[in-house]
């Protein structure tokens, strides 16, 4: 599908405003085009967090657990399966444990046999254990009924979560914190649920010094909690404001230190990754994939544990175990890929004419992987989509559960809504974001739902909004083309809404070949501004046109290639103007 390349705006005058507070020149114009207008905003220093008065119900869930540690009382958390809700229960114990509480422990629901969230039946279970406090971490704020089923069993509830309130009514916990629930003014709605237990960690902590704990001197030092809210805010792919900015750079200054959780040492190991020049792209695309692919395919607990635990040696099994999970989970994920792509092309047979929204399901693809393969053809057709597999829970063969993914322009959750009103029968469960949805549906209603997706997706979408599009910087002065540079520009934080620099001119092709098994990827030899640079594009398995050798419009990121000793920087293609693509 053409492509269309849009180049950023970068004030002039926010441009020379950060190069006067010290900025290097290419971050500067990096920066303005990302709405950056002043040296403060890039200053990582703890001090200009937000401070956690602003959130509502921070105070209440102080109270609650500064009372919970005062009586000894027993205390579960409830995680969510992923990455941001094994690193929110991993800060939430401990943290929780530095403050003093003695009994922590916790509960992770089972992705297939329980589902999502905190049930009546998780309440059971962590009444049964004999706890008395349930707080829920990356989840809870839709759990009306589960946190009603653990109050009638005795338990006292705190709910930290950060995603989107439904239209229902909001669970009458003890406490509720999170930035999106109704008459929250906190500035930042974008924290991951990491984030919120650690902002609910800092006001516990200032609780306890109002109470005489401890004094500055003397309190825990909750800072050394940062590389995992880092990690667990980059890999939840929340939108990086300058708040979630500072708690991700915070946490990479210490990692980079070697001060950090003994598990995350053993994931980068594991990853093959240095931890002295770790990134946010370590985090989103080598130590986060680990752990999810615990919750798809295995048991979190694996990856909560590697989390908690001091002991290098156990770490170091649990991050091997979670590599292993992992590799199961892309070859897994390859295959189902492929029949995903295959069945799209049969379903809709008319090349570079996807319909308006795609479904498909297949009955050898497994739950745990429908969200990534969604993503995957999402990407390749430029079409929201919805992957559904058969559900593996006891005695519900006969439902689906999909996962979908969109494009800009097309609110997700907000189609599932109004599919759920227009065919009140279809939807069982559904829920998300804008971006990122999931649903569960008996088999029997597949065609229903197809066709209601379809639908809405016609009523919606534009013309533009269908246009692929890619936004870049312009142009890169050569003279920015050296190691240093692009090793600077790796240290800097990067990710959801504050995208890597992606650069984007005129190219010439002076050579071009396929490599990697299958000749999946394109080799390039680029002319650059009088210079000839290596460059790859992954996943391209076809030639350029012969006219390329006269120039073409390419967008590409920056990389180093170390070879023999040599430290050389090549271009990462991203993709081709829309008149040769």
């Amino acid at each position: 599908m053409p492509l269309q390349l849009i180049e950023r705006h970068a004030p002039a005058e926010h441009i020379a405003a950060l190069e006067q507070a010290g900025t290097p020149p290419l971050l500067a114009r990096l920066f303005a085009a990302r709405g950056v207008q002043s040296g403060q905003e890039l200053d990582p220093d703890l001090r200009h967090l937000l401070p956690p008065s602003g959130l509502k119900g921070i105070e209440a869930a102080a109270q609650l657990l500064a009372q919970a540690i005062a009586q000894q009382r027993r205390i579960c958390i409830v995680a969510d399966y992923d990455c941001d809700g094994a690193t929110a229960c991993a800060v939430a114990i401990r943290g929780l444990r530095m403050l003093g509480a003695a009994h922590v422990s916790y509960e992770v629901p089972d992705r297939v046999q329980d589902g999502y969230g905190l049930t009546p039946k998780i309440a059971q279970r962590v009444a049964a254990q004999g706890h008395e406090l349930l707080i829920t971490v990356d989840n809870g704020i839709g759990s009306a009924e589960g946190v009603a089923a653990a109050q009638a069993l005795g338990l006292q509830v705190l709910i930290t979560d950060h995603h989107l309130p439904g239209k229902s009514q909001l669970p009458q916990a003890e406490a509720l914190v999170n930035p999106n629930q109704p008459g929250c003014r906190f500035a930042s709605k974008h924290m991951a649920g990491v984030g919120v237990m650690f902002y609910v960690l800092l006001a516990l902590r200032a609780l306890l010094r109002q109470q005489g704990q401890f004094d500055q001197h003397s309190q825990p030092r909750l800072d050394q909690l940062l590389p995992l809210v880092a990690l667990g805010t980059v890999a939840d792919v929340v939108r990086l404001d300058a708040n979630n900015r500072r708690l991700v750079a915070q946490g990479l200054q210490r990692i980079r230190q070697g001060r950090m959780p003994a598990g995350m040492l053993a994931l980068f190991e594991a990853a093959g990754k240095p931890w002295q020049q770790a990134s946010s792209q370590d985090f989103g695309f080598a130590l986060g994939p680990r752990i999810n692919a615990a919750g798809r395919l295995a048991d979190m607990t694996i990856g909560i544990e590697c989390l908690l635990t001091d002991d290098a040696a156990q770490a170091q099994e649990l991050a091997k175990a979670l590599d292993r999970i992992n590799r199961h989970r892309q070859n897994m994920e390859g295959d189902m890929r492929q029949q995903a792509f295959d069945l799209a092309d049969r379903l809709h047979p008319t090349p570079g004419q996807p319909p308006a929204a795609l479904t498909v399901f297949d009955p050898s693809f497994h739950e745990g992987v429908v969200g990534i393969v969604a993503s995957r053809l999402k990407d390749r057709l430029h079409r929201p989509c919805f992957v559904f597999a058969a559900s593996q829970a006891e005695g519900k063969g006969h439902q689906l559960k999909g996962s979908g993914r969109s494009i800009a322009g097309f609110h997700l959750r907000d189609a599932l809504d109004l599919i759920a009103k227009r065919h009140p029968q279809v939807l069982l469960y559904f829920g998300g974001h804008a971006m990122a949805a999931g649903c569960t549906i008996e088999r029997s209603q597949l065609a229903t739902f197809e066709q209601a997706l379809a639908e809405v997706a016609q009523e919606w979408l534009e013309p533009a909004t269908l246009q692929r599009c890619l936004h870049t910087d312009g142009p890169l002065d050569a003279r920015f083309r050296q190691p240093d540079e692009v090793q600077r520009l790796n240290q800097q934080v990067w990710g959801q809404g504050f995208e890597p620099p992606t650069f984007s001119e005129e190219l010439a092709v002076l050579d071009q070949r396929l490599v990697g098994e299958g000749g999946k990827h394109l080799k390039l030899q680029l002319l650059h501004q009088g210079d000839t640079v290596d460059a790859i594009w992954f996943g391209r398995d076809e030639f350029l046109p012969p006219s390329a050798q006269n120039g073409c419009h390419l967008a590409y990121r920056l990389d180093l290639n170390h070879w023999r000793g040599e430290c050389k920087v090549q271009f990462v293609v991203q993709g081709m103007g829309a008149d040769l693509a």
